[in-house]
């Protein structure tokens, strides 16, 4: 008979792959690497490895400001191809989640923040501001409102924020780029899992509230009837946001959920920015075409 705690863990092999094609040789590269998950109190990274080709370059590992894993690589021989694989072994738990009624409402959180009452896990007062991918303009404080009316409990108004998304925006990955500002992903009601985690970060910060962006994976299921194929899973973003007394609590606007242990997280940031998978220079190179594989198998 399984135990509870069996019950409620859950392992998972994630295997992401990243590869770069140039149209003209590369004479040199550099490269911050943030592919490896975080040991946290609702995960547990048991291996990590990573390969990387062409092979020869100097690597060094080191944590970033928030505590992400970081790999920074120098590659100085001449190349036309850059890859990344990496393969984690990761122990997910069913993450707590408090019930509505047991957070204080929204106004009242706001006015500790803003008085420097409030201490946590993650300094939450530094996830209030504005940052280079989340702006917030009036019109995000005026969507917020419509969820965030005065006496509302935290928990209960987010959800709310995070059903509506996931109801009214559909999920298009050719409606939006990178660079994409919160308010256009407002107004056209289209994007990536990348642009509803911005906007409902931006709708917290617009009324002072401490909210962070979230980097990782999501386990998906095959239809019924077919077997899962290999590098159908893809990398995954949600945000948090702080509540005095109990911490961060996560939720999922692009699945409209509270993230179980099918998430498993890389790491977290002000923005995407903060914890972008694969980034960097290079000289030379030419037209760069990137390819993204990343497969997500749990382990029975």
């Amino acid at each position: 008979m399984s135990s509870p705690l069996q019950k409620n863990t859950q392992t998972y092999h994630v295997r992401h792959q990243t590869r770069f094609h140039y149209s003209a040789p590369a004479t040199s590269s550099i490269h911050l690497l943030k592919l490896k998950p975080r040991t946290l109190s609702s995960q547990h990274c048991m291996n990590f490895e990573m390969a990387i080709l062409p092979e020869g370059g100097s690597i060094r590992e080191h944590r970033d400001y928030f505590g992400n894993y970081c790999h920074f690589l120098e590659l100085s021989e001449i190349h036309s191809e850059f890859s990344v694989r990496s393969h984690s072994a990761i122990s997910v738990r069913l993450p707590y989640c408090p019930d509505p009624g047991e957070t204080p409402a929204w106004n009242m959180v706001r006015r500790q923040i803003l008085g420097g009452a409030v201490m946590g896990d993650g300094r939450p007062e530094e996830f209030v501001a504005p940052s280079s991918m989340v702006k917030v303009v009036p019109a995000i404080k005026e969507f917020s409102l419509k969820f965030f009316r005065p006496g509302r409990g935290i928990l209960d108004a987010a959800m709310a924020l995070n059903s509506y998304v996931f109801d009214h925006f559909e999920f298009d990955p050719t409606a939006t780029e990178l660079s994409t500002p919160v308010e256009e992903v407002l107004r056209i009601k289209r994007g990536v899992c990348q642009d509803f985690a911005h906007l409902a970060i931006a709708c917290f910060r617009s009324l002072d509230l401490p909210a962070r962006y979230i980097s990782g994976y999501i386990e998906t299921e095959a239809p019924p009837g077919h077997r899962k194929l290999m590098g159908v899973d893809a990398s995954h973003a949600w945000f948090a946001f702080f509540c005095p007394g109990i911490g961060w609590i996560e939720l999922d606007p692009t699945n409209g959920c509270i993230p179980s242990m099918r998430h498993i997280k890389i790491g977290y940031g002000r923005d995407y920015a903060d914890v972008s998978p694969v980034s960097g220079i290079l000289s030379g190179g030419g037209v760069r075409t990137m390819e993204v594989l990343v497969d997500v198998e749990a382990v029975a």
